[in-house]
């Protein structure tokens, strides 16, 4: 018999080498990710920023009196009472003419009024529905009143009766 001592075969490296390379990989990993995280994070934060800036806020805030209208359901007896107030880039010309000054109010009420009186209670009653119906509104004014300069639009009071 044969009776060699069993041979280790070696790479090269001690056994608390292969941790050390091991640990010192994963802090490399770990640094590098981290790097890269915070470089992605402040880049979008400064795009995110560049964005508010190209898109003026509403400077000006214009009032307008409650609106209570019919929804378009088909029970037909479901209503709305909204408080709206407009932001604008602009301020209002109240030292215009008044003719001028009335025949703006009266655009910017049949606007939202005829807007209102085509949405549901179900769709209004989501957070998802009011966005859109800011959004309709906005739209609607800029196009039909762009002497106002809507930017955007605030509901002060909001109330679906069903």
């Amino acid at each position: 018999m044969d009776e060699t001592p069993n041979q280790e075969v070696t790479t090269g490296q001690a056994p608390g080498n292969k941790w050390r390379t091991v640990v010192v990989a994963a802090a490399l990993v770990i640094v590098l990710g981290t790097a890269a995280a915070c470089f992605l994070f402040h880049r979008s934060a400064s795009g995110a920023q560049n964005k508010v800036k190209a898109e003026p806020q509403a400077k000006y805030v214009m009032h307008l009196d409650p609106f209570v209208v019919n929804l378009a359901d088909a029970e037909g007896d479901r209503f709305l009472r909204v408080g709206i107030e407009l932001g604008l880039d602009r301020e209002a010309e109240e030292h215009g003419h008044p003719a001028q000054a009335a025949m703006s109010l009266a655009r910017t009420r049949d606007t939202i009024l005829s807007i209102l009186a085509t949405c549901n209670a179900e769709a209004l009653v989501s957070p998802n529905g009011k966005a859109i119906l800011k959004e309709r509104l906005a739209a609607a004014l800029r196009e039909r009143a762009p002497e106002l300069g809507v930017r955007e639009i605030y509901f002060t009071e909001f109330l679906v009766q069903r």
